[in-house]
Parts: structure tokens; C-alpha cells; sequence
């Protein structure tokens, strides 16, 4: 597990999203909620200005990964 998270990080936080919110699906999350709750993630230190769409649909994707296993 990584101590610091940063954009690129999108597999760990999927994963960290995916524990804090386990009953959301992520295809549901608009883009302005979902960088904020990465933001909020403990560990988080990068530029919150720094994120871009591709940025944050790879961590919905790397979320959704996580929920749709939980799933079956």
C-alpha cells in the first residue's frame, strides 16, 4: 500500500475509493464529487489542480474494477 497517493496512483486509489465507498457504483459519481473524495483520501498529497478527465477516468475505471469483482 502506498503512503502518499498522487493522480497517477489510480490503481490504489480505485482501491481506496472503492473501501471508503463500497455501496456506490462509480459510473454513478459525477467527476466534481469524485475528485473531491480523492482529494479527501488520507495519504493524498498531490496538486488538487493537477488532475485532468483522463486522470480521473482511470481511477472510475480502477474503482469500478474493484466494485464490479465485489459484485459477483
Amino acid at each position: 500500500m502506498l503512503d502518499e497517493l498522487r493522480w497517477i496512483d489510480s490503481e490504489e486509489i480505485g482501491i481506496r475509493l472503492f473501501e471508503a465507498y463500497p455501496d456506490t457504483d462509480p459510473l454513478t459519481v459525477r467527476f466534481t464529487d469524485l475528485h473531491r473524495w480523492v482529494c479527501e483520501l488520507d495519504g493524498f498529497v498531490d496538486d488538487p489542480k493537477a488532475s485532468t478527465e483522463g486522470k480521473l477516468e482511470a481511477i472510475q475505471m480502477a474503482w469500478h474494477e474493484e466494485w464490479e469483482e465485489d459484485q459477483n
